[in-house]
């Protein structure tokens, strides 16, 4: 297979549809010879702010010397962000090459591996031949029959933080959401809890403490003198003073605390990182739609925060940076998300807001959306296509000097780039 066959093999729909379980992931990795095998992982999971997590672990591990395999989801703009080493992504070649070799087992099986599954394996099969020193390994959509659950006792077990999302999956309470999650933990490795709810960190120090391992909470009143900028965002934490970060939104210092209080446990299995290594990792990191700035002028960010408790660390990002100044929003959401509730949250914040339907099945109508905000007290604005929503938000937040924020689905955030580019550029098509 060439690239696009590749992709198109992964993404075709006899892979479709999320089943949740280990025995298919189990037996494709044993067809190929258990890659996962031998290899050492940090494994994270949580509803939010896992990404950021494993971005900046992974930049302080490169930052340490260690060739650093690094797995997430979803990608925003290439397939093949999805899986990099040492900052790199998959090349085209590499990925079509191991995407033919791992589709002669898949294609073998009774039972079909999904989409998640697939990729999983391959991503196992590309850290392997590389002879990854650390993989930084992010689960998917829950934890305990998450197919990266696979691998045996990782280096460290992490949950970043638990909020109600994927509730017909994972359950409709914090608690339930929690205990799915806590099934990445196993013997011999420490738990990281970086959360603040304190009914579903109980659940996951329960649960350590039932298999009979270290339970490590993020100390965040440690978290002092934080100063955010359009350039980047400088904190104190614990012994470090001056932490730096490019990264915006002004819960990054929180994710970040989350990573420095991590070092201690990696450092205790093994890993030589210095106090160095750390602040040159967490400065040097970069994390794409997580409340990136792409313009100054006008100022406009982007932001994939597409539940509750991600559009609500948003809003008090746009506070943190921008005080009581309102905002011109536009934004995208699934109809399966909290819409209503994001809707009444970034009214707080809106000057005036452009709706769009992200190309989404589960999109909801960006008329519907629209009128939500209407019934909030907002002018909010149904447009038929993203190109058409970018140009008249950039137009009016370039006209009257208002900052530009876009968010509510991580889908979108390719088709806005692109569609920001042509406004820039004066690309007269992204305006008819």
């Amino acid at each position: 297979m060439n690239y696009t066959e590749a992709l198109e093999y992964i993404h075709s729909v006899c892979w479709m549809g999320s089943r949740p379980g280990l025995e298919r992931i189990t037996e494709l990795c044993r067809c190929l010879g258990d890659p996962q095998k031998g290899m050492k992982f940090i494994h994270v999971a949580g509803t939010n702010g896992k990404g950021s997590f494993c971005a900046m672990t992974a930049s302080i591990l490169r930052q340490a010397g260690y060739r650093t395999g690094l797995y997430v989801s979803p990608y925003v703009k290439h397939f093949n962000e999805r899986m990099s080493i040492d900052g790199v992504d998959i090349s085209d070649d590499e990925l079509a090459e191991i995407t033919s070799y791992v589709r002669l087992q898949a294609d073998s099986m009774q039972s079909k591996p999904t989409e998640f599954e697939l990729i999983t394996a391959i991503a196992f099969v590309y850290f392997k031949r590389h002879n990854c020193d650390v993989v930084v390994l992010e689960t998917g959509m829950g934890g305990r029959l998450d197919a990266t659950n696979i691998i045996d006792s990782p280096l460290l077990s992490v949950i970043t933080g638990i909020a109600l999302d994927h509730v017909a999956f994972l359950g409709d309470t914090v608690e339930k959401i929690a205990a799915e999650k806590a099934g990445i933990i196993k013997a011999g490795a420490p738990v990281h809890w970086g959360g603040k709810d304190e009914a579903a960190g109980r659940v996951i120090a329960e649960r350590a403490e039932q298999i009979g391992v270290e339970f490590n909470s993020v100390d965040y009143s440690k978290l002092k003198n934080v100063r955010p900028s359009i350039d980047g965002t400088t904190f104190d934490y614990g012994e470090y003073s001056d932490l730096k970060i490019q990264l915006l939104g002004l819960y990054q210092p929180e994710n970040a605390a989350s990573v420095v209080s991590a070092i201690p446990l990696l450092r205790a299995r093994g890993l030589n990182i210095s106090d160095d290594d750390v602040r040159r990792g967490l400065e040097a990191t970069r994390w794409a739609a997580r409340f990136e700035l792409l313009s100054t002028s006008p100022t406009v960010i982007y932001d994939g925060s597409h539940n509750p408790q991600g559009i609500e660390a948003a809003v008090r990002s746009i506070k943190g940076l921008f005080g009581a100044r309102r905002v011109n929003i536009l934004t995208g959401v699934l109809r399966d998300k909290d819409y209503r509730y994001i809707a009444a949250t970034l009214s707080s914040v809106a000057d005036r807001v452009w709706c769009v339907t992200p190309a989404n099945e589960r999109a909801l109508a960006a008329a519907e959306y629209a009128e939500l905000f209407r019934s909030c007290g907002r002018d909010a604005v149904a447009c038929d296509t993203l190109v058409k929503g970018v140009a008249a938000a950039f137009e009016d937040s370039n006209r009257r000097g208002i900052p530009m924020v876009a968010l509510g689905s991580l889908y979108m955030y390719a088709e806005f780039c692109a569609a920001l580019d042509g406004v820039k550029g004066n690309k007269m098509i992204y305006f008819q």
